[in-house]
């Protein structure tokens, strides 16, 4: 009876621990793709989250020719500012150091700036590409974003920014809110020569900033040296029966790259991450400003996509809506990283929070330490 009594406790521990390290689809049943086969487990160390720039929210993050980050903010007054000292609507910074030491410095607006803002707005895309700085920027702040789409330049790491002479709104007034796939340093080891913007197609006419229901994202490519001319962007349209993308320059012929079907957020972000050749989207899902975090990752830009992590309240900071990676602090082999993320409230700030991947095919051995660190939470609901 004994035996039997162990026996039964052996094997519900094993199974419990198997629970916790089972593919990111077991945590994700509400997930619009099935779980990634690359990426095994996502987890984040809530014990390294640091916290800087209170009352600014927003920092979409490049990585600079200098070797410095870039990032903007918004509503604050960025690093060393509060959410009324110095503040500006549409701020730009510089963030220099390593992944724990690190400082923020305003270059463009905020306070004690190196240069006066020269215009309000909201931005969640920047790239650095070829020492040049572009920016996507929508006016004003709220649901008043969405009445333009044009892209910023900047050829003095952000001292100064010309705006396009044109916006994409004006040919298609759903294609708000864009981010840029951000490479290496300086769009070091990028695909080829194109850059890839993601657009959030806006649904109906919200009053208010929220998820899009349904939820699609489309993707438009355009080669690296010619960024600031409209008509040379091309959408994509498709696939091909060998399995190649489609491209046209007609916005109203293009594909999603991706749909849920509870929604997509009002901003998102996208990266590759080269140690684990992978392309990494998150946006939100459901209900804007409770974290509600969808992380995805595919082998090329247009997909396909599969599930990482697709949590509600992710790790328990509430009010988060907008996350992205930041390359500069990748490691080598890619699977450890930095988070910058921001939200309301309290988590209205610049917040970076340390994490690491687990691929699906690290050794045995790895796989034996099954229950993950206290400090650490996987793929919680």
């Amino acid at each position: 009876m004994k035996t039997v009594c162990w026996l039964i406790i052996f094997f519900v521990t094993i199974f419990f621990q198997m629970i916790s390290v089972l593919p990111c689809a077991f945590a994700t049943a509400s997930s619009p793709y099935p779980s990634s086969s690359i990426i095994k487990i996502i987890e984040f160390d809530v014990t390294s989250h640091i916290r800087k720039a209170p009352g600014s929210d927003n920092w979409p993050v490049t990585w600079g020719d200098d070797g410095h980050i870039y990032t903007s903010w918004g509503d604050g007054g960025g690093f060393g500012g509060t959410n009324s000292d110095g503040r500006v609507s549409l701020g730009v910074a510089r963030v220099e150091g390593g992944k724990v030491n690190y400082s923020g410095y305003n270059v463009w607006g905020g306070k004690n700036t190196d240069n006066p803002a020269q215009f309000g707005g909201k931005s969640y895309g920047i790239i650095s590409v070829d020492g040049i700085l572009y920016m996507w920027w929508g006016p004003g702040s709220n649901t008043y974003v969405y009445n333009q789409t044009r892209l910023l330049k900047s050829i003095d790491h952000g001292a100064t920014w010309t705006k396009s002479n044109w916006d994409f709104t004006d040919i298609d007034s759903s294609l708000i809110m864009p981010t840029i796939c951000n490479f290496g340093r300086d769009y070091s080891g990028a695909r080829d020569n194109y850059v890839y913007h993601y657009f959030i197609r806006k649904q109906g006419n919200p009053s208010s900033l929220g998820v899009h229901k349904p939820g699609k994202i489309d993707l438009a490519r355009v080669h690296k040296d010619s960024m600031m001319d409209q008509s040379t962007y091309e959408f994509f349209a498709g696939l091909d029966n060998t399995g190649n993308p489609i491209w046209t320059s007609q916005a109203i012929n293009r594909v999603s790259v991706f749909e849920d079907s509870e929604g997509v957020g009002w901003n998102l972000s996208v990266s590759y991450n080269p140690g684990i050749d992978r392309y990494l989207l998150m946006t939100e899902h459901t209900n804007s400003f409770q974290g509600n975090l969808g992380i995805f990752d595919a082998p090329e830009p247009w997909g396909p996509w599969t599930t990482i992590g697709y949590y509600n309240n992710w790790e328990d900071f509430g009010s988060n809506f907008f996350w992205n990676f930041s390359n500069k602090w990748l490691s080598d082999n890619g699977t450890s990283f930095v988070l910058v993320f921001t939200g309301i409230g309290e988590n209205d700030s610049w917040n970076t929070i340390e994490g690491n991947l687990t691929l699906s095919s690290q050794s045995a051995q790895d796989e034996e330490n099954l229950l993950p660190p206290k400090d650490v939470r996987v793929l919680e609901e």
